[in-house]
C-alpha cells in the first residue's frame, strides 16, 4: 500500500517540509536578510545531498548525470532557485510566510500553463475552471472591501448611497514578490520533470543546487555583498533558523517535491502539496502571533480546493 502510494505520501512529506522551511526562513531572512539566506541555504543542502548520495549511491556529487539531466536541471534550478526563490524569500520579510505560501499556491495552475508552454500539454474548461476558484480565494485574503461616501452638490453633502471599492490588505510590492516566486517555482518543477527523466530525483536535485549556488554567487559579485555574509554567519539565532530551513526545503522539500512528481501524476502531487497554504496556519499563529480572520482561513481552504479542482 505505502510503496503503491509512494508519489503522494512524497507529496504529503513535501507539504509539511515546506512549511517548516517558509516559517524558518521568514525568521531567518528578518535577520541576516533574504540574498545571504539563499545563498547559504543551497550550500548547506548541497552537503546534506551529497552526504546522503555518498552514502547510498557511493558518490558525493551526481556524475551518472547525462548531458540532457545536466542541461535541463541547471536551468530548473536557476529558474527555480534563483529568480523564483530570490522573489519568494523577499516576499517572506515583506508579507510574511503565510500569505507568501497562499500566494504560492497558484504555482500547480501556473505549472499548467507552463506544461502547456513548454511541453505541449493540453488545459481544459475545468482546469481554467479551478484556476478562478484558486485566484478568488487568494484574492479574499489579500483584498479588502471599503465602502466609500459619495459627495454631492456645491455644498458637499454627503449622499446615502455607497460606492463599494477594493484595496490590497498587504504590501502590493510583497504580492507581486510572491507571485514571481510562484511562477518560478511552478517554471522549474515543469523543467525538472522534463530534464530528470529516471535520474535520482536526490541527485537531480543536487543538480539544481548548484546552479542556483553560482547563480547567487554571481548576484553577490553583481551586487558587492559578499561583505554581508560573514556577519550573517556569525548571526547564530539567524543560522539556526537557516539551518532548520535548509534541512527541511531545499534538501527534504525540493527532493521529495521530485520524488512526487517521479511515482505519481504532476497535478495529483502538485495539488497535495498546495496544502501548506492551510497547514502553516497555526503555526502562522502560534510562532508569530498574526491575527487570522475567518475569512483568511476560507480564502486559504478555497484556494487549495481550486488546486483540487484543477487537476481533479
Amino acid at each position: 500500500m505505502i510503496i503503491t502510494y509512494a508519489g503522494e505520501l512524497a507529496a504529503l512529506l513535501t507539504a509539511f517540509f515546506w512549511t517548516v522551511t517558509a516559517i524558518s526562513f521568514e525568521s531567518a531572512g528578518k535577520k541576516i536578510g533574504s540574498l545571504s539566506v539563499n545563498l547559504i541555504r543551497l550550500f548547506f543542502a548541497f552537503v546534506f545531498i551529497g552526504l546522503l548520495s555518498l552514502v547510498t549511491q557511493g558518490q558525493f556529487f551526481p556524475l551518472g548525470a547525462s548531458v540532457h539531466n545536466w542541461i535541463w536541471l541547471s536551468v530548473s534550478g536557476f529558474v527555480g532557485f534563483v529568480l523564483g526563490d530570490m522573489l519568494l524569500f523577499r516576499a517572506y520579510i515583506v508579507v510574511g510566510a503565510r500569505v507568501s505560501m497562499l500566494i504560492m499556491s497558484l504555482s500547480p495552475p501556473l505549472a499548467a500553463v507552463a506544461g502547456w508552454l513548454i511541453l505541449g500539454e493540453t488545459m481544459d474548461a475545468r482546469s481554467i475552471a479551478g484556476m478562478a476558484v484558486t485566484i478568488a480565494g487568494i484574492s479574499m485574503v489579500i483584498l479588502k472591501r471599503e465602502r466609500n461616501n459619495i459627495e454631492n452638490g456645491p455644498t458637499g453633502q454627503i449622499n446615502k448611497k455607497r460606492r463599494n471599492s477594493y484595496k490590497f490588505s498587504y504590501p502590493v510590492t510583497g504580492v507581486l514578490l510572491a507571485l514571481g516566486g510562484a511562477a518560478g517555482q511552478a517554471t522549474g518543477l515543469v523543467l525538472s520533470k522534463y530534464g530528470m527523466e529516471d535520474y535520482n530525483p536526490f541527485q537531480a536535485n543536487q543538480i539544481r543546487m548548484i546552479t542556483g549556488f553560482f547563480g547567487f554567487a554571481m548576484i553577490f559579485t553583481i551586487l558587492r555583498r559578499w561583505n554581508r555574509l560573514v556577519p550573517a554567519l556569525k548571526n547564530r539565532q539567524g543560522m539556526s533558523w537557516l539551518t532548520l530551513g535548509a534541512f527541511f526545503g531545499p534538501f527534504l522539500g525540493a527532493s521529495f517535491s521530485l520524488v512526487a512528481v517521479k511515482y505519481t501524476a504532476s497535478g495529483i502531487a502538485a495539488t497535495i502539496m498546495s496544502l501548506v497554504p492551510v497547514i502553516i496556519i497555526a503555526p502562522a499563529v502560534i510562532i508569530f502571533k498574526e491575527k487570522v480572520t475567518p475569512v483568511e482561513i476560507a480564502g486559504a481552504i478555497i484556494a487549495f480546493l481550486g488546486v483540487a479542482m484543477f487537476f481533479m
